[in-house]
């Protein structure tokens, strides 16, 4: 008898945590994006999103140190040379964001453009 109480227990548990979990909220898990910066280019130079769904911008530096960052969406990575750094945000407005290399990275640092688009 102490088993079957002791297994009702474990699955009223297991169920309770089901109920609580994000996803069964119908909050999916944010989406997942890897950008690459080399020398003088971001890739993907584009990206598109929806607004109101979490997205993970995950930044690796292919040479020197370089970063992201999309001023009208609070966004700003950092990484060093041959690291990988992360940020996760929602989206809130639609639109085209551009995010420009926030760390000097040489001459071409300039020209480092990444579009990201918010739809509906």
């Amino acid at each position: 008898m102490k088993k079957s109480a002791f297994l009702f227990v474990l699955l009223l548990s297991a169920a309770g945590s089901a109920i609580l979990a994000p996803s069964a909220w119908g909050q999916a898990p944010p989406q997942r994006i890897e950008i690459t910066a080399q020398r003088f280019v971001f890739k993907s130079g584009e990206v598109t999103v929806k607004v109101g769904q979490p997205v993970t911008l995950v930044l690796k530096s292919a040479d020197v140190g370089h970063g992201l960052r999309i001023q009208a969406l609070d966004v700003n990575i950092k990484v060093k040379a041959d690291e990988t750094g992360e940020v996760t945000f929602t989206p809130t407005k639609t639109g085209d964001f551009t995010g420009r290399c926030s760390v000097y990275c040489g001459s071409g640092h300039h020209s480092m453009s990444f579009v990201l688009h918010v739809v509906a």
